[in-house]
């Protein structure tokens, strides 16, 4: 089967009910990104970040996927679909996706504050006092900014093997996730959907850049169309 590769940003989600910070001034559900996704917003004061976190997780059970979720996973009967997510949600997963790579984390889990290893499943609140096998506290199971991206070596790896590449939902504002298709082979189709597409120079250079400025659901149709068509 030929090898499709998705990567999907807050955008994917937003009709689902998921709200994002790129629309909003630079804040998260009225909190400053450095307050809530950064080491040092951490260590100032964990308890907000935890909060900020529970109240992201309990979210996930009051949203379902949409339809552009939907018709990702529909694309597993006739390609190898390989989902790299910049979104910390599990729409795709819930909308059928069976092979999703989460480059910036997952709500429903939780890690050690000190050994990245130890990473447990997670669906109520967080709180202080929450250790880990090791005696640490827990922390969320996500990538916060200023810290490394532990899964993108896999990424540029499923990136460097695609035959067709979908950017969907994203600014293409946050790196390293941004650059990713600049992994894939030049040559390949690309199609980048999004309401209000910011075309960065990566995919300037692309002959085969189909631009699609549609949300997730109705973006995605379009898609299905032309892949049937290629």
């Amino acid at each position: 089967m030929k090898k499709l590769v998705v990567l999907s940003g807050a955008g994917m989600s937003a009709e689902s009910g998921i709200k994002t910070f790129r629309d909003s001034d630079g804040l998260w559900e009225d909190h400053r990104i450095e307050d809530v996704a950064t080491p040092e917003g951490w260590y100032k004061n964990p308890e907000l970040v935890l909060e900020f976190y529970n109240q992201r997780r309990a979210q996930l059970f009051s949203v379902e996927p949409n339809e552009g979720h939907k018709a990702i996973a529909s694309l597993e009967t006739e390609f190898d679909v390989q989902v790299v997510t910049q979104n910390v949600d599990d729409l795709h997963e819930r909308a059928g996706s069976t092979n999703v790579l989460h480059l910036h984390g997952e709500l429903r889990k939780v890690r050690s504050s000190v050994y990245e290893s130890m990473i447990y499943p997670w669906d109520k609140d967080l709180i202080l006092g929450d250790l880990c096998e090791a005696g640490h506290q827990l922390r969320p199971h996500i990538v916060w900014f200023g810290e490394a991206v532990p899964m993108l070596e896999k990424a540029i790896d499923l990136a460097a093997e695609a035959d067709y590449f979908i950017i969907i939902g994203t600014s293409l504002q946050v790196y390293p996730a941004a650059g990713l298709m600049q992994y894939a082979p030049p040559h390949i189709p690309f199609y980048y959907v999004d309401p209000k597409p910011q075309v960065n120079w990566e995919m300037e250079r692309l002959p085969g850049l189909t631009v699609i400025a549609e949300p997730a659901s109705t973006g995605m149709k379009q898609v299905i169309e032309l892949l049937c068509k290629a």
